[in-house]
Order: structure tokens, then C-alpha cells, then sequence
């Protein structure tokens, strides 16, 4: 995943920027629909943002947004923006299962003693060991697929959106999904 993101999803728009802040211009929180990369934008001037609403952020002319600040630090995320960030992981674990089921079919080992489908959350060796033989008889095609070949892992997706809001709220030493 190298490409440059073109399209953002405002999380929260703070028209007077960060409150404790000395700067106080116009600052948009956003999150990159193609890569997953937090962002802060500068939205051009006399122009709101919505929440949820998609902006343009590539190299072409911006309708809205002057410039991309830069990566968004996690400790700087607001209430407002986490909030929105829930919604976003659950349409895009949606949107995108088969990316996520291809991961679950692709997923390998770190080390040793710990394996990419060791970081899901809930998942031990118990379930990557049930997983890895499963796939090994035939590849997952579905969420739904999963459920019914591994007996007691009932909602995958549920997993996939946690650990995958962990990421992007949190800092891990190991990246599935964010990079």
C-alpha cells in the first residue's frame, strides 16, 4: 500500500483549531479512505467541513482543503474523532471484507513464537492454529465462511474492527492494517 491517499473522511472539524493551542486556525481531523493514514488537514478559507463528509486531498486542484498539515498524531485525536472512527472501521471492515479474508488466508508467522494472527484480538494459538489448518483444506471466502469452519469463532469481523481501531488509536509494535 505506497499510494498517496486522494480522498479523506473528515472525523472532526475544529473551526477554531486546537483549543490549548496558541495557532488558532481552522483544523480538520481526517482519516485516508485508501491507506488508513490519520491526517490533519487545512481546509481553504470560509470553507466547513462536515463530519463524515469526503474531501478530495490529492495532487489535483482541492475544492476545499488548502493543504494536508501533515500525519495526524494519535495522542492528539479528540473525543469527537475516535467516535467517528468507530463508524468508519465498521463500514470499511464492511466495504472490504474480502481484503480482510484475503489477510486471514495470507496471514504468516513473525517469529517463532508469535504469528500475524496472534495479534487479533481473542485470537490464541487455539484459534490460529484452527484457522491455519482450515485454510490449508481450502482458502476462506467469507466472514460468514470462517464462522461456520471454525467451531466457536463467531464474529471474525467483530475481531478484524477491533484490532484494526487499535491501530489507529493506539500505539502497537505490530501493524496488520495501518502503515
Amino acid at each position: 500500500m505506497d499510494s498517496k491517499e486522494e480522498k479523506a473522511l473528515i472525523l472532526d472539524f475544529l473551526p477554531y483549531g486546537y483549543p490549548l493551542e496558541p495557532s488558532r486556525h481552522p483544523i480538520a481531523q481526517a482519516i485516508g479512505i485508501t491507506n488508513f493514514t490519520l491526517l490533519e488537514l487545512v481546509p481553504k478559507k470560509n470553507v466547513s467541513l462536515q463530519l463524515k463528509e469526503e474531501v478530495y486531498i490529492g495532487p489535483e486542484k482541492r475544492d476545499k482543503i488548502y493543504y494536508i498539515k501533515g500525519k495526524l498524531p494519535k495522542s492528539k485525536l479528540t473525543e469527537t474523532a475516535k467516535l467517528q472512527l468507530k463508524d468508519f472501521v465498521e463500514k470499511v471492515v464492511d466495504e472490504r471484507e474480502s481484503f480482510f479474508v484475503d489477510f486471514l488466508n495470507r496471514a504468516e508467522a513473525i517469529s517463532k513464537r508469535l504469528h500475524q494472527l496472534e495479534l487479533l484480538p481473542g485470537l490464541g494459538k487455539k484459534f490460529t492454529k484452527a484457522i491455519l489448518e482450515e485454510r490449508e483444506k481450502k482458502p476462506f471466502s467469507s466472514f460468514e465462511d470462517i464462522a461456520k469452519r471454525i467451531k466457536g469463532l463467531t464474529n471474525i469481523k467483530k475481531i478484524i474492527e477491533k484490532r484494526l481501531y487499535q491501530e489507529l488509536t493506539e500505539e502497537t509494535r505490530h501493524r496488520l492494517f495501518v502503515f
